[in-house]
């Protein structure tokens, strides 16, 4: 693999090391930092001319410093002549704005999509995006990876008795179906109401029996929390025995980690897609690492092998 060269930002350099490990190659060098006057500089190391790069960087929090910071780099990257720039975004932030839902409102997931485009990427790699509608925001090539063959394997190891898998909301019951096929479960679908712009939901009602059952919880990404508590209250009020909850993108924004701790929810287990902090780290959060699906996948991009054959 001498013409392939992986660099990461500021953003997640933790998991940029782990999937070069699983390529068994170094991290490429460069330059990432901040100015007093809050400018961001780069400058790339290496010589990449004609090189097949990556650049691994979610846009998370600290969302719009992350974001920039990408998109310098894949800028430096292009007037350095590589030969083709791949921008990996294991969490594609600002996805949750992906349709104009209200007069006189942005569509930012496309405005993301156009400035990684212009800033020099070929190629997008992500992982479980908000909507799979975000895909034909691009005019690039975009493989979504998905996490759910990794969350299956862990609680299928788990061997739950009597489980249910629940959709915490409609737009997500296509992913919990295929997690319920995977489990060999049945499905059971949150029925919720977003209350204005505000991190506030209503839950009206729910679709399928959860009486007497272990539920499981998915959704893409845990933000504040208040929706998973809500869902856990009502499930257990409904008669659920216990219940775990699954995701891909641990957000954890706000209050998020205090709402879990003091919630009954049994086990939290999601992705390391976004880093998670030690003071973030509670005993019933389970953190599996997404390095090997995303160095699975690079080697295939860099190889032309089939990204899709991973998960048949």
């Amino acid at each position: 693999m001498d013409e392939l060269k992986v660099f990461t930002g500021n953003a997640h350099p933790a998991l940029a090391q782990a999937v070069t490990e699983y390529l068994c190659i170094p991290l490429g060098g460069c330059e990432v930092f901040q100015f007093s006057n809050e400018n961001i500089f780069v400058r790339i190391l290496e010589n990449v001319r004609q090189r097949d790069t990556f650049v691994i960087q979610p846009i998370s929090s600290p969302v719009n410093k992350n974001l920039v910071e990408l998109l310098i780099m894949l800028d430096a990257l292009k007037r350095a002549s590589a030969g083709r720039i791949t921008a990996v975004v294991p969490c594609y932030g600002y996805g949750r704005t992906d349709k104009k839902d209200q007069p006189r409102v942005p569509i930012t997931a496309r405005l993301i999509a156009d400035l990684l485009t212009v800033a020099g990427a070929n190629r997008l790699l992500t992982v479980d995006l908000h909507a799979a509608q975000i895909q034909g925001f691009f005019n690039i090539p975009v493989d979504e990876l998905t996490a759910l063959n990794l969350l299956s394997a862990y609680f299928r190891e788990k061997n739950l008795d009597n489980l249910v898998v629940v959709a915490t909301d409609i737009g997500i019951t296509k992913r919990a179906r295929d997690l319920a096929h995977n489990l060999n479960a049945p499905l059971a679908i949150m029925e919720k109401r977003r209350i204005g712009n505000i991190d506030q939901i209503e839950t009206l009602n729910i679709i399928g029996e959860v009486d007497g059952k272990v539920a499981l919880t998915v959704d893409d990404e845990i933000d504040t929390a208040g929706s998973l508590v809500n869902t856990v209250t009502t499930l257990i009020e409904r008669g659920a025995k216990e219940v775990y909850s699954c995701c891909t993108h641990p957000v954890f924004s706000g209050q998020a980690i205090q709402k879990i701790a003091s919630s009954t929810v049994k086990e939290v287990v999601v992705t390391d897609t976004i880093p998670v902090n030690e003071e973030k780290k509670l005993d019933k959060i389970t953190v599996l690492p997404i390095a090997p699906l995303l160095g699975e996948a690079i080697h295939r991009i860099h190889t032309g092998l089939s990204v899709g054959a991973m998960f048949e």
